[in-house]
């Protein structure tokens, strides 16, 4: 999602970027890699404690002589012949640099966006590679935490967040009953927004059945997003529930920040993304944290607690029901945002010109 948005921002300035997935298209084997981080995020989050620090420790992608499918990534760089490469995930910062810096056609300058929030037992020591030129984060506390780990401090950048267009629209003015199509809300009803990862991972059929149960007064926006299972259960049962709900499957980016703007809280798992869309549009956040909690979504958790001083999570839909019952003031966290990723773009814009000279 990162990688995308900053696709669109660099060609809205006239610069020319393509996306890469090295490790998904380079070789099969880190393929099945990232398909069992998926397989392990939809059924037991608690377990990539596991695979995180194998990762760590195995450090698959150090040296790019151990590497495989090296010669898909070359080909692709020496077709587009970048002037700069941003790295957008831990795996990619090593290796992957070392191959653009003894490329023959060219060398680029090399960056690296990390996503993390904050420091914690998730963020990965393969973020950080003294040698490229820049290390960007959305926040200080992310490059504090490159900086523990040996970043240069004149080497970072604490540049905010780099999201799609819409979510810096902060003055647009939304219709809170049809926020967007299909959705027609009630307007003195608070509305419920229920998450979901880019993977499809949320369990909303149980939290709108326990929800229904203990007759709340509420209407329910439930983003399913690839996980067509919950899609249709949902559809199939609404009409038998005595509280509003609309099902839907993925969003765009503008409907995304529209419900987000409008919705009383969001009940999602703590990834980076979305919390960093919660944070651009002021929504209220309880985090959920069923089947346990990735190491990287400590990085998260650790930035909401110390930017808000109070954070909202449970395990289960019960414990959801006891939080709303209870009448918590639900915790947000909102930072003032530019019409443009302004300070990310001039920064990336000022390692080409370097590279030009």
């Amino acid at each position: 999602m990162r990688a995308f948005a900053l696709q669109h921002w660099w060609s809205k300035q006239g610069g020319e970027c393509e996306v890469f997935h090295p490790l998904e298209a380079s070789f099969w084997g880190y393929r099945v890699g990232c398909e069992l981080y998926n397989l392990i995020q939809r059924n037991l989050p608690i377990f990539h404690f596991a695979y995180f620090h194998f990762l760590e420790i195995a450090s698959l992608h150090r040296n790019y002589k151990h590497m495989f499918g090296t010669k898909c990534f070359i080909q692709n760089y020496e077709r587009f012949l970048p002037d700069l490469v941003v790295s957008m995930h831990a795996h990619l910062n090593h290796g992957f640099l070392d191959l653009t810096q003894i490329n023959k056609k060219k060398v680029s300058k090399f960056a690296v966006y990390c996503g993390e929030l904050a420091d914690g037992c998730g963020f990965s020591r393969h973020w950080v590679n003294p040698k490229c030129d820049l290390f960007i984060s959305p926040f200080k506390e992310g490059c504090e935490a490159a900086i523990r780990r040996g970043m240069p401090r004149h080497k970072t950048l604490a540049s905010g967040p780099l999201l799609r267009a819409p979510f810096y629209k902060n003055n647009q003015i939304i219709n809170k009953t049809k926020p967007i199509d299909g959705v027609h809300l009630e307007p003195d009803v608070p509305v419920f927004l229920l998450g979901t990862g880019a993977n499809g991972v949320n369990d909303h059929v149980k939290v709108v059945q326990s929800i229904d149960q203990a007759n709340l007064n509420c209407q329910i926006v439930a983003l399913c997003g690839t996980n067509s299972k919950t899609f249709n259960h949902l559809k199939k049962i609404r009409a038998k529930l005595k509280v509003k709900v609309f099902p839907l499957e993925k969003i765009d980016a503008e409907s995304m920040a529209k419900l987000l703007k409008v919705a009383h809280f969001i009940f999602a798992r703590p990834g980076a993304g979305l919390t960093t869309e919660a944070i651009a549009t002021g929504c209220p956040v309880i985090f959920d944290l069923s089947g346990g909690c990735m190491p990287q979504e400590k990085n998260n958790l650790n930035f909401w607690e110390k930017r808000t001083g109070s954070l909202l999570s449970c395990s289960s839909s019960s414990q959801l029901i006891k939080i709303l019952r209870s009448a918590r003031t639900i915790p947000r966290l909102e930072v003032d945002m530019s019409d443009s990723p302004e300070m990310l773009l001039r920064a990336l814009t000022r390692l080409v010109t370097e590279n030009d000279t």
